[in-house]
């Protein structure tokens, strides 16, 4: 089969290797459609610590397909089937997920190899999180349930109220999905970023009530606070980038007794630093929600089933499996949101 393998930071090379061959409790995937992600383009530039375990290494995780081979113990599917599976599984061995916080388990079942022509789906991925595909559901719109998954655990986290003022930060993927689900809370949202492209759909998918363009004025934090409510800031913060800079700027943007999420993950090693009279005396919360469980796997196909959220104009691209380095490059530079790899 055709697969893109990851040698090193900018080294990806498309090649032909076996099919995989799978055991009595795993299935095979024949991949539809995989969605570049902001993860996919930071291992292509610099490696992952913990997605690739070996190089040369297969990599991508958002698809959807079709069973190609079930293993004999496998029950519930069936071979042409169409599915979508989750890049990780929980243990349900290890004291996290003994208390229930499956995204935190200590050893995550990870998948890896979605910019392929197959996939193989480990066994406890098959058992918790490969869930059939409505027939009236796209593989493209199916290929977003795991990140979307991931905003939706960050979202009930949140405990964003109707009324509430929302500003996001950064609005790719992850940030437009928190706007559209902010919005449909009954949140007042400001969207805040830099790339054109975005703050369109900023306003055209999430309905923003403002959109700020960053690159537009010169103080950016007077600018911004000088339209929330009371000018007092935001009762609810999300930062959607992943930079120590913003992290610490979203901080000034919050009201006395409000909330900060910092969704985006930082570099591993990275540090920051906070007021600590501004953290303590006005009351501020932090939170920062990793990842997913099988229940928001779960929600997140449902919700898309139901057309709660309609995904399809967030991919802005397509490119076949043998432009797969193209289409990490514009993602990277911000010339689409999703890019549709077709293999």
């Amino acid at each position: 089969m055709k697969a893109a393998l990851f040698y090193g930071p900018d080294d990806v090379k498309l090649e032909d290797i076996p099919k995989p061959q799978i055991n009595p409790d795993e299935v095979l995937i024949k991949v539809k459609v995989a969605l570049t992600c902001g993860t996919d383009v930071k291992t292509f530039r610099r490696g992952h610590p913990v997605i690739i375990k070996s190089i040369p290494s297969s990599f991508g995780h958002e698809f959807s397909g079709v069973i190609e081979e079930i293993g004999m113990n496998v029950r519930n599917f069936s071979i042409g089937q169409r599915v979508v599976a989750a890049n990780t599984a929980p243990c349900q061995k290890c004291y996290y997920c003994k208390i229930g916080e499956y995204n935190l388990c200590e050893d995550l079942e990870i998948l890896n190899g979605a910019f392929s022509e197959y996939i193989k789906i480990p066994a406890s991925i098959v058992k918790q999180n490969l869930l059939p595909i409505p027939d009236h559901v796209s593989f493209e719109e199916a290929a977003f349930t795991e990140p979307f998954a991931n905003v939706l655990n960050g979202f009930e986290k949140t405990e964003i109220k109707r009324g509430d003022t929302v500003g996001v930060i950064g609005i790719g993927p992850i940030g437009l999905m928190f706007i559209r689900l902010a919005k449909l809370k009954g949140a007042n949202v400001i969207a805040m970023g830099r790339n054109p492209l975005k703050l369109e759909l900023a306003k055209t998918f999430g309905n923003a009530d403002k959109v700020i363009d960053l690159t537009k004025t010169s103080d950016p934090v007077n600018n911004i606070l000088s339209q929330t409510k009371a000018q007092k800031g935001f009762d609810v913060v999300i930062e959607a980038v992943g930079l120590p800079e913003v992290w610490e700027k979203s901080i000034s943007l919050v009201r006395k007794g409000g909330t900060v999420h910092l969704f985006g993950g930082c570099k591993s090693g990275t540090s920051v630093s906070f007021d600590t009279r501004r953290l303590h005396y006005d009351q501020i919360k932090i939170i920062s929600v990793f990842h997913h469980t099988p229940h928001y796997i779960k929600r997140s196909l449902e919700m898309i089933s139901n057309s709660e959220v309609d995904f399809k104009p967030l991919i802005t691209k397509s490119m076949s499996l043998a432009h797969v380095v193209d289409a990490l490059k514009d993602h990277e530079a911000g010339k689409a949101i999703k890019i549709a790899v077709y293999p």
